[in-house]
Parts: structure tokens; C-alpha cells; sequence
């Protein structure tokens, strides 16, 4: 597990001198996974500490407070993936007005020289800081000479159709209900995480107790009934069909969004857990069915189609395997 540090004055003096990756790293996708492996590479080859320095909130909330971003990792999802890719540590910067109105050189020498200590920067080929984005990377590069430390850019990644892989793309392909395409660009099935709630039991009385949580009202995610992996705290795994949506059979016109997932073959209380959902796939849209019959015989339907999808699952990746399967691989 990555140690979180919510500042780089926080940063811990031991961690100091290692390999930092710098990015927002929203989603940990196959992209971002290019650069954060070169990172590890070359702190294990040196024998020092692995860190991302990361920004919280996301920088365009700042800029466009109207327009609050889907995270595709909240700060927490993202700590443990990369703890999971073998991190050590994570600094979750402030990121506000008077942070981003720092000159480049102050954050290189506040933050990465000063708080952090730096060996080696890694970060994408496209990455700019500083006020009025000053700091480009030729700047970073010069900086390194200045300073004493390494730099390493890495040129954008590509999937085998030649496509960029960003998570602009991930969030429009979770928009549209495509979550195969949207898992095949992270590199793992996309997943939440939450709290499970205390619902109005409805489903127990049908037949499909449910665990119900709910998501970040900026969450992108087509509603609809998904083929989902379900982890809970302690690691383990089971196999579900899940609802995101308002519930327009049972519910009132305008109900908030909410997420709600029948484990198959379970039975206990999940009321407070926090637990994770990855999802598989999309197996309909929400629909108002005329009553309660019609409904659970959906219901019956969307189970066995579930673990059809279920059944032969096989992991997308070793961090999949962790996710979706609770397993090493």
C-alpha cells in the first residue's frame, strides 16, 4: 500500500531522493501505466524510493468549479492502484489558485528540490507547470542540469489499433455505456468504491438483496444493468449484476442516482463496509416495467445472462487480477 501524503510539506524525510512521477494519473490507464513502469524501473535500478506527486482536487474543478470532473479514480482508488503497481508513495498536492500561480521555478525548486528531494523527475511528453503553464519540458529537462537531477519523458502511448489512449476517452466511453472499450484503455475493469447503505429493502422482499452505494454526482457512467465483480473489504470476491440508475419502476420521477448490486450466492450484512465494484459489462439500459412481476422476471433474466458473462472471465492484466479477482494473478 502507497503511503498518501496530503502535501509535499507533509512528504516524508526518509522517502526523500527518490524517483518522482509527476501527472493527475486519472484512471491509471494503460497510458499512464507506460510512464509510472519507467518510474519504478529506474528507482529500483537506483535503489531509491518510488513516489507520484499527483494534484487534488483535479486542476480544471479549480479553473471550472461549474464543471466538476468525473474522476475515474478518486484520490483513495488511485492511492491503492498504485500502490499495487509498487509505489511507495503518493503526495496529493493541493492544488488551488495561489499553487498554480507558482512560477516554474519555484516548483522546481519548492517542491521537487526543496520538499521532495529529488533523484529523477519521469512525467509524459506533454507535461507544462508553473503559472501560465511556463514550465514545458525542454524547461524541466534544463531545470535537471541546474538542479542535479535526472529527467525522463515519456512519448505517448498507443494501443495495438495506434489510438491515444487518455482519459477524456475512458470517460466518453463510460458515458456511452461502452465498458468493455473503456476497460480495454485502462488496462483493468473500471471500478468504484463506496460505502454500502442502508436502502428501503425492496429488493429482499423480491428476492435480490441488494448492496446499495452511492456514487459522486459527476459519476459519468451510462445508467444501466451491468455484469459487475463485487469486492469487499477483506478481499473477498463475488460475482454480481448491478443497477446504476433512479430505479423507474419503484422509485419517483427524479430519485438520485444510485448503485445497487445483487451478489450471486451470499448472504450477510455488507450495512457500512466500504466496498469495491469493478464492472464487465453492459447488459441493458434502465427500463419502467408496469409492476413488480415483470420487474423480478427481468430480474431473473439479467442474473443468468451475468453469470454466463461471469463464468469465463480471465484477468485483462495482473492489476485486473487484483482488482476484479482479488488475486496476485
Amino acid at each position: 500500500m502507497a503511503r498518501r501524503f496530503h502535501s509535499a510539506e507533509a512528504f516524508a524525510a526518509q522517502l526523500k531522493g527518490g524517483v518522482v512521477a509527476i501527472g493527475n494519473f486519472d484512471g491509471v490507464h494503460r497510458g499512464h501505466q507506460a510512464v509510472l513502469a519507467r518510474a519504478t524501473e529506474i528507482s529500483q535500478s537506483a535503489g531509491v524510493s518510488s513516489v507520484v506527486l499527483s494534484f487534488e482536487p483535479h486542476p480544471r474543478t479549480v479553473f471550472r468549479p461549474d464543471q466538476p470532473v468525473f474522476r475515474l479514480t478518486p484520490a483513495p482508488m488511485k492511492a491503492m492502484i498504485l500502490g499495487q503497481l509498487g509505489f511507495d508513495a503518493i503526495v496529493e498536492q493541493t492544488f488551488d489558485k495561489a499553487f498554480s500561480s507558482q512560477s516554474a521555478e519555484e516548483f522546481v525548486t519548492g517542491i521537487l528540490c526543496g520538499r521532495l528531494g529529488v533523484h529523477h523527475v519521469v512525467t509524459g511528453y506533454d507535461f507544462h507547470f508553473g503559472k501560465g503553464r511556463e514550465g514545458n519540458p525542454e524547461y524541466l529537462m534544463r531545470a535537471g542540469v541546474r538542479h542535479g537531477f535526472g529527467v525522463t519523458l515519456v512519448e505517448q502511448f498507443q494501443n495495438e489499433n495506434a489510438e491515444v489512449v487518455s482519459s477524456s476517452r475512458i470517460r466518453d466511453a463510460l458515458a456511452g455505456g461502452d465498458v468493455v472499450e473503456a476497460n480495454s484503455l485502462l488496462g483493468y475493469r473500471y471500478a468504484v468504491s463506496s460505502q454500502v447503505l442502508h436502502g428501503k429493502k425492496l429488493g429482499r422482499t423480491l428476492g435480490y438483496p441488494t448492496a446499495n452505494m452511492a456514487l459522486p454526482p459527476e459519476t459519468g457512467l451510462m445508467p444501466g444493468i451491468y455484469a459487475v465483480r463485487f469486492r469487499r473489504a477483506d478481499g473477498t470476491v463475488y460475482d454480481g449484476v448491478a443497477s446504476f440508475g433512479r430505479r423507474p419502476t419503484v422509485a419517483e420521477d427524479g430519485a438520485e442516482l444510485l448503485l445497487e448490486t445483487y451478489l450471486f450466492d451470499f448472504s450477510g450484512d455488507l450495512y457500512g463496509e466500504d466496498c469495491t465494484v469493478s464492472f464487465v459489462s453492459r447488459l441493458r439500459g434502465e427500463e419502467k416495467f408496469d409492476g413488480l412481476d415483470e420487474l423480478v422476471a427481468q430480474m431473473k433474466t439479467d442474473e443468468a445472462e451475468a453469470r454466463a458473462v461471469l463464468g469465463s472471465l480471465q484477468p485483462l492484466s495482473p492489476l485486473d487480477a487484483m482488482l476484479t479477482f482479488g488475486s496476485a494473478g
